[in-house]
Formats: structure tokens, sequence, C-alpha cells
């Protein structure tokens, strides 16, 4: 017989990964059995239940909270009460059973003490669609007979789970209930019990929906509201996503994420949508990732780019004042201070809808919790009227207590986080480097390179250590060269991550040759990637940067050749000089937005390097009269250091200019050539 962890494990992780049946980090599950107490060798009672914070998809052993039943159970005897609840979640640690494990959340109360040995409580749309529905005691009991129950709203805690325990106890024949405004609850003698009753109130559910609700719960198309074509509303999406991202992060950086999907599209087409929209989302989970509501700009899609622009800061100045008064009207004494009034969700009529959050994952998990509320809303308005809890319990949930001492518990953020950077020549050499730096210090990373194949395998490899690699490393097909395609580049990064904060100016290449060797195709070829191709990537980058208001860090990767005359190396060394005098003249031109523009110049990099590899190599070691496979120490020896220079230490020097220890410095190059006396910039 399976050990009732493992049993709750495989279980968890099959409802976690059904997104009928609960979200990201959604709900919580849990097994009753015996073990073998280490202190006394006899058997004991325990409860195995996800941990705060987790998420059933993913759960593992070490995500679960293990609890002495007979000592959580006793706890009621010293339960002081509703208005003192909260109490109950530290007691909870002197129930804890062994060493490690998860903290118990606040549901732990619900799992232990009602009388089965499986328990699943879970937030399935099509169930706080009945929860959420203004009759939903009714619906219940029209849908489910006898065999789900009916509770009113009530927030999660001790209580919460006694009147659970009390509702399993008298109802005998019940399998499961209806939490008013939240989710589901159902159990089951066994694992497999449990899984299924849960599967069969969502599925029960979502047929009474079916064949009961009416068509069309969102009303008929509204003139000027369906959606615009593929193309054209990503194109306007680019467009809107630095002045958003600007507006959501006027308290704190926010990283940003876009969907155009269908049911976003169909929701904001509707004639009821502003209605729905102003209720706000009702599920605790919900709420707690998206704001009790979004921010909904009141326009068609047919209307002009300015207009957009000009009604969303006005939109935003009236969303501050609003979410402020929500604040003063709810909060008492001892609330937490308010976490800011900037919305985390974007609604734009034939466009789409934008999300924000601290990094990429809490970002897109905010817009899928809000396609959540949206099936929600259909489901409720589609039986009777969408009803969510009120505005204060809302405030109550959102500024717990308890919320927020979880909040406090998050770790330090790195040193990089919320930023957004774009990196060419990115799939190999010093531009991978810089992009796996980057990322490993918690920025989000767009790789751009010629090869689109290259660039994607090298994303998916600096993300391969996430859940999902998307949210850190995204490839891009781009050449330099190419207005268009320089232009799609940075379209993808602002809808990728909502906006940009870094660009590293790095794809390059050079043909060692003479003077008199040298065609106009090679010098052509050279200043048009390097210096014409900077030009175009930080033209680019520069719009973005500007619109989003939060300055930001274009960082030019040039080359000790900028200043070092050597032989045989003219259009190499001429267009490097070209992109120091970049770093120069845009230094000066974007200070005024907070726009930070600086270089390097490395020297010798041999290893891993796309232009050595290519032919460079060769032709500098046959300049200088060595073998190719010791052109690396030969550079070496030939600095003041006598040290090698490899991609690492370059991508090194891009981390230490875009942090805030070098947050007033402009318009520098930074040798990194292990000492070049003849490149020195002074």
């Amino acid at each position: 017989m399976a050990h009732p962890a493992a049993d709750l494990i495989a279980r968890s992780n099959r409802l976690g990964a059904d997104p009928r049946v609960t979200n990201y980090a959604g709900g919580n599950t849990s097994a009753k059995g015996s073990d073998i107490d280490p202190v006394t060798g006899e058997p004991v009672e325990l409860l195995w239940v996800k941990g705060s914070g987790g998420d059933l998809g993913t759960l593992t052993e070490s995500g679960l909270a293990v609890l002495r039943l007979d000592r959580l159970r006793a706890l009621s005897k010293v339960y002081p009460g509703v208005d003192r609840e909260d109490e109950m979640v530290a007691a909870f640690d002197y129930t804890l059973h062994g060493k490690g494990g998860a903290a118990p959340s606040i549901d732990t109360a619900m799992h232990g003490l009602v009388d089965a040995g499986h328990v699943d409580h879970l937030h399935p749309d099509s169930g706080i669609a009945l929860a959420t529905a203004a009759d939903g005691e009714e619906l219940t009991a029209r849908a489910f007979g006898a065999k789900v129950v009916w509770v009113p709203w009530r927030r999660p805690g001790w209580q919460l789970g006694e009147d659970i325990a009390a509702i399993r106890r008298d109802n005998p024949n019940a399998i499961g209930c209806i939490l008013g405004g939240h989710g589901i609850t159902a159990w089951g003698a066994t694992s497999d019990e449990a899984e299924a009753n849960s599967l069969w109130i969502i599925e029960t559910a979502e047929r009474f929906i079916e064949q009961s609700g009416r068509a069309n719960p969102f009303g008929p198309v509204m003139d000027g509201y369906t959606p615009l074509s593929p193309q054209d509303r990503r194109t306007r999406a680019a467009a809107l996503a630095p002045t958003l991202r600007g507006l959501a992060s006027t308290d704190r950086v926010q990283v940003g994420h876009f969907t155009d999907a269908d049911v976003v599209l169909d929701f904001l087409s509707s004639s009821e949508h502003p209605r729905l929209a102003a209720l706000g989302t009702s599920c605790p989970d919900h709420f707690l990732r998206t704001k009790v509501k979004p921010m909904l700009l009141d326009l068609p899609a047919t209307a002009t780019l300015d207009e957009q622009l000009a009604r969303l800061h006005e939109l935003h100045d009236e969303y501050r004042a609003d979410y402020q008064a929500y604040y003063d009207r709810n909060a008492t004494a001892d609330s937490p201070a308010i976490r800011g009034g900037d919305p985390l969700i974007v609604l734009v009529p034939g466009i789409g809808m934008f999300s924000y959050g601290a990094n990429k994952q809490t970002a897109r998990v905010a817009g899928e919790f809000y396609i959540n509320a949206i099936n929600v809303m259909r489901g409720a308005e589609a039986l009777s009227t969408y009803a969510p809890i009120d505005e204060a319990e809302k405030f109550r949930i959102e500024y717990w207590a308890l919320e927020e001492a979880k909040l406090q518990r998050m770790p330090k953020p790195k040193p990089l986080a919320t930023r957004v950077a774009l990196v060419t020549g990115a799939a190999s050499g010093i531009g991978k480097a810089i992009a796996t730096r980057l990322a490993a210090e918690g920025a989000c990373v767009v790789i751009a390179d010629l090869d689109l194949a290259k660039a994607a395998e090298a994303a998916a490899e600096i993300g391969a250590a996430y859940p999902n690699p998307g949210d850190v490393a995204i490839g891009v097909q781009a050449n330099v060269t190419d207005e268009q395609q320089v232009q799609a580049a940075v379209d993808a990064a602002v809808l990728a991550f909502g906006g940009l904060d870094l660009v590293v100016n790095n794809a390059g290449l050079s043909l060692s040759k003479s003077l008199l060797e040298t065609t106009v195709a090679d010098w052509d070829l050279q200043h048009d990637v390097m210096a014409k191709g900077s030009f175009l990537v930080s033209r680019a980058a520069a719009r973005v940067l500007i619109d989003q208001g939060l300055g930001g860090d274009v960082i030019y990767i040039s080359s000790k050749n900028s200043v070092f005359a050597g032989p045989n190396n003219i259009a190499y060394s001429a267009t490097k000089a070209d992109q120091a005098h970049q770093v120069r003249l845009l230094a000066a031109e974007l200070g005024e937005y907070g726009v930070k523009v600086n270089g390097i110049n490395p020297d010798g990099v041999v290893r891993g390097s796309g232009i050595f590899a290519g032919g460079w190599g060769a032709k500098r070691a046959a300049v200088y009269g060595v073998p190719e496979e010791e052109l690396g120490k030969y550079y070496a020896q030939r600095t003041l250091l006598k040290r090698e220079v490899l991609p690492e230490n370059v991508a090194n020097a891009v981390f230490v200019l875009c942090t805030a220890d070098l947050s007033h410095t402009t318009g520098l190059h930074i040798p990194v050539d292990a000492g070049v006396a003849a490149a020195f910039l002074r």
C-alpha cells in the first residue's frame, strides 16, 4: 500500500495540472494516516497538507506540512473565537511532526477538522461561478441535490474549518461543499475517492452552467470594440506597453505580460464588460494577485494611439485615487500600510490584457487569474447575476496580517530583479555570457541573434533551471542591419516582459585585412553590423526607455581596438571607434531621461568567441606569428596582468555597469583587456 503522503502528492500533481481544477499556487489538498513516531516507536496519526505558498501541480514532499492530528484537533479547546482566529496559525507550529516541511497555511484547520481521510480545497472556475452567483445557495441545491452543501462566505480560518467539519458530520451523504464567494471543498475515504468527488463537483457544475445558463451572458457586441487583426493588435500593444509599464511602476517597478487570448477579447467586446470589470474579482486567490479590480480603457479599439495614451494617463490618476479611497474606507489602526495604488491588470478593448508583477511569473500568473475571473463572471451571469464578496471583505483578505507576514517572508530580490534586458548577438560567446549573467542576477533576458534556432536554444538553456523557462529568457531573430527586424526584436521584448530597461549592443564580426586588401564590401559589412546596427538598436530601444520614464542602461561592447592602432585591422577598428563615440553622444542626449550609456572595451577574448571562430583568430594568429590554438595565451602574455580574457569577464563588467552601485556613471568606457597600456584611455 502506498504511503498516504505519496498518494497525496500524486493526486495533487494531477489536480494541479488541470486548468479546470485550480490555478497556479491555488487550493490545497491533504491526507490523513499513521506513521511511526521516531521518539516512541509507536504509530501516530498524522495530517499531511500542502503548505503555504506551494503549487499543487509541482508539489513535492518538501512542500507538505506534517502535523500531529490529535494535537491539531485539541486546539479547538483553546480556540479564542472568530475575532482572534488568526492566532491559530501560530498555534499550528506546536502541532508539527518531524523536521523540515512547509509552513502550515490558514486552510490547515479545514483539512484537519473534517472527518475524512483525504480532503481537497480547490478553485475551479465552474465552482466559483456558482459561489459568486447572487442566488448561489439555490443554484447549488439545483445542481447537486444533497450531495453538495452550500456554505455562506466566511474568511478562511479555524471557524471555516469548524463549519465544514459540521457539514460533513451532519450530512453523511454529502461529498463536498460550495464555499460562497470562494471555491469548493470535497472529501473522500481514499485519495482516489476524494479526487473523483472533486472532479465530479467540477464537471457537474460545468454541465449545469452549459445546460441551464443563458447564451451570451456578457451581452451583445459593442460597435468599435471588436478585436483588431492579430498583427494590428500586437503592433498597438507594443506601442502601448512602455507607457503602461511606466504607469504600473509608479510605486515600484513591475515586469509585464501581455495576452490577446480570445477569452479576453470576447469579454472586452461585450456590452456588459464595464459593469463586470468594475465589480472586481471575488475568490481571494484571484484578487490577491490582480487587485480588487482592473484598470479598464473606456475607448473603442478604433481610437488612435494618441487618444488611448492620453486617456490611459487620466485613468491611471483616477485608479490611484480610487484605490487610495478604498484603502482609507476600510483600513483600521492596525492595518498594514498601503502597498501601492497602481493597477496589476490593464484591459484594452480590441487589443488585450496587460498584467504586472514583481517578476515575469507573477505577472503572467496575474493575467491567468484574471482569465479565471472572466470565466467565473461568465458562468455566474449565465445562471444568475455575478455578485462577488463585498469590498470590506476583500480588504480584510488583501490587507490581512497573515498575508502581510507571508509577503515579509519573501526572499530579498536579486540585484537586477524587475529589469528587462535585450542582448544582441547573444546566442554564443560574449553575448551569451552576458545574457547568462544578467539572468542569474534576476533580469528577464531577450536573446537576439541572426540565427533564431541558436537564440531559442540559448534562451532555453538559460531558463532551464526555472519551472517556465520563458519567464526568464526568450530567443528572437534579429539582423541588426535591418530596421524592421530590430524593431520587431524590441517589440518582442516589450510584449514578452512589459518593457525594456537594459540594452547591450554586442552583435559583431570582423575581417582581419590590411588597407589594400580591404574591399568596400568588407568595410560596409562591418560598419553595417556594428556601427549602423548599434545605432538602430539604440534608437528603437530609446523610444521605449523614454516612454517608460524609468531610466535605463544602454551598453556598447566596443573593443580595445577603438583606441588602439594596430596593423591589418582598418575596417574593424574604425567601426569600433564609431561605436565608442556613439556611447559619448548618446550619454549626452539620453541623460535627461535618466538613461545611462556606457561602453566596454574587451581584448583578446578567444574562448567561445564567434568572431575568432569565424576566421578572425587564424588571421590574428598569423599577424602575430603564433599558432591559432595558442592565441589566447599570446594575448594574455602581452597584458600587464598576464591573464587571458574570457567572455565571463566581459559579462561581469556589464553587470557592474547596470547596478545601483554605478547609478551616477554614464559616458564611461571600461577596459576588460587584462591591461593593455597602449589602449589606456588617458
